[in-house]
């Protein structure tokens, strides 16, 4: 393989040029960046660079030593066999590693609204994060709490617009985010209410009523950055459709990162997972499928959230669970364990508690059967509750 094209200069994107170079792959390879910084990692853009910790995030690689020749600032704009027409012009490739990663959603309106997806995202908006600032956050999703922790901190006055009834609700749902309720105790925290417009000054709400902001910031998800693919020859549903491999529909193709569906085996059912973690580790999988060695993708994903003074971890897939089984109290350290009909983990959820993660994560790849009698009681390890 004489050329292989990596679009896509974020952390999967240079995570999956790393693993060629680590698999012996010797010959070129072009990585395209849409944005002129060089790569970085973005979950310290909702961390440490908004609270004013670090100013970057950058990934420490040497993209020079690696022989990669580094394209930022170019667009890759659409996609045939063996090509990829970019704003600079072709790119002719033997294999393709599409890692463009997801675009946030944006509101309707004319207002200015902010959104928290670059390093010059998080600078922008944290430039607006100074005492007395009135700043509207739409959504109380994993990005929407960070940045109303980040927002409170600063010595902002924070208003939370979530149209579902509880925080958290599309991530684990209604019941498991009413636990964090007290959480928001110095928020205006809207449930239930939709944002009809952003407008100038603040937010125009569905039904009426508007909440002034300095600062708006909308944080309700993205979707998969594959807009450059629609008139390829390529499978799209929610993101690139790639089997357990990462091999995509286009011969010598592979999808890695945020903008990948990816075939589970261990769930049998797609995923598209926008966690770091993916990022990591999926790109060695990547790298060896474009080099015609044999691997699998199947991972029990992982995400952590910093939000109000808590450390929050998740690992799983609790779509497959089929109850849920609470470990200690919403005011403490708590833990919440999704089972299968078997009485296997399908996932968990630990706020401050990162023994029962780490241990529920193992009991998930192991695929291991837990007494539930023993599960509820917080004051067992979950690893002595596996019979």
């Amino acid at each position: 393989m004489e050329h292989v094209v990596v679009v896509g200069a974020g952390l999967a994107g240079v995570r999956t040029v790393e693993a060629l170079r680590g698999r012996g792959h010797t010959g070129r390879i072009t990585l395209v960046g849409r944005e002129r910084h060089r790569p970085y990692d973005r979950p310290p853009l909702s961390k440490a660079v908004l609270s004013g910790k670090a100013d970057s995030s950058y990934i420490e690689t040497d993209l020079a030593a690696l022989g990669v020749d580094f394209l930022p600032g170019v667009e890759a704009k659409s996609l045939r066999e063996g090509v990829v027409e970019t704003t600079e012009g072709e790119l002719g490739y033997d294999g393709l590693v599409i890692a463009t990663g997801a675009d946030p959603i944006r509101l309707p309106g004319d207002g200015p609204q902010h959104v928290l997806r670059t390093l010059d995202d998080a600078h922008e908006l944290r430039a607006m994060l100074v005492p007395g600032a009135r700043v509207a956050v739409i959504g109380a999703g994993w990005i929407g709490a960070e940045v109303a922790t980040a927002a409170l901190r600063a010595g902002c006055a924070v208003t939370v617009v979530e149209a579902a009834e509880a925080p958290l609700a599309t991530a684990v749902g209604a019941a498991l985010g009413a636990r964090t309720l007290s959480w928001y105790d110095d928020v205006d925290l809207r449930l239930g209410t939709m944002v009809e417009s952003v407008d100038e000054g603040g937010v125009q709400l569905v039904g009426g009523g508007f909440v002034e902001a300095h600062a708006v910031v909308t944080g309700i998800g993205v979707r998969p950055a594959v807009e450059w693919l629609a008139d390829a020859d390529i499978d799209l549903h929610n993101g690139v459709v790639a089997d357990e491999h990462l091999r995509t529909s286009l011969p010598g193709v592979v999808a890695v990162g945020d903008c990948a569906a990816w075939w589970s085996r261990r769930w049998n059912t797609r995923l598209r997972v926008e966690h770091w973690d993916t990022a990591l580790n999926a790109p060695d999988v990547a790298a060896a499928t474009l080099l015609g060695e044999e691997a699998v993708y199947d991972p029990v994903p992982y995400f952590w959230s910093e939000q109000f003074g808590h450390m929050i971890q998740y690992a799983g897939h609790h779509p497959a669970g089929e109850r849920l089984v609470h470990r200690g109290e919403p005011g403490g350290k708590w833990s919440a364990v999704w089972l299968t009909a078997d009485d296997t983990i399908a996932a968990v959820l630990a706020v401050d508690l990162p023994r029962d993660l780490a241990q529920g994560r193992r009991i998930i790849q192991d695929g291991q059967h837990v007494d539930t009698e023993r599960l509820v009681d917080p004051q067992v390890s979950l690893r002595d509750c596996v019979v």
